[in-house]
């Protein structure tokens, strides 16, 4: 157990300094990096702090430990996923939008240049 949480400390630290390496770079955009950092802080404080991963897997009625920090960050990720998807989805939704205003703008140009 402890070689499980030794080495979830160090993903999350690694994952730490990778998003703010990226925040730094601007590769990620500051609000996108806040689930990134709250996430990899999560899984930090779960690795480092061993009686509340026990108080969870006894709260929550999973057999062991190590089960749980898998299913609690397998959660946190499919949260961010889901979260991403609704971005993205938006950013399509916006993207369609304005190809449809440019197209009525270019139709406006194009018949004010027939008039002249």
């Amino acid at each position: 157990m402890d070689r499980l949480l030794n080495v979830t400390t160090v993903l999350s630290i690694l994952m730490l300094i990778m998003v703010l390496i990226s925040v730094r770079r601007a590769h990620i955009r500051v609000e996108y990096s806040v689930s990134w950092l709250l996430t990899s802080l999560a899984m930090l404080v779960l690795s480092r702090s061993r009686p509340v991963l026990e108080l969870i897997t006894r709260w929550s009625g999973v057999p062991d430990t190590p089960l749980t920090l898998f299913l609690i960050s397998g959660a946190l990720f499919l949260v961010m996923f889901f979260r991403f998807s609704v971005i993205i989805s938006h950013l399509r939704d916006d993207n369609v939008a304005l190809a449809q205003r440019v197209a009525i703008l270019e139709y406006h140009i194009h018949s004010i240049e027939q008039h002249e």
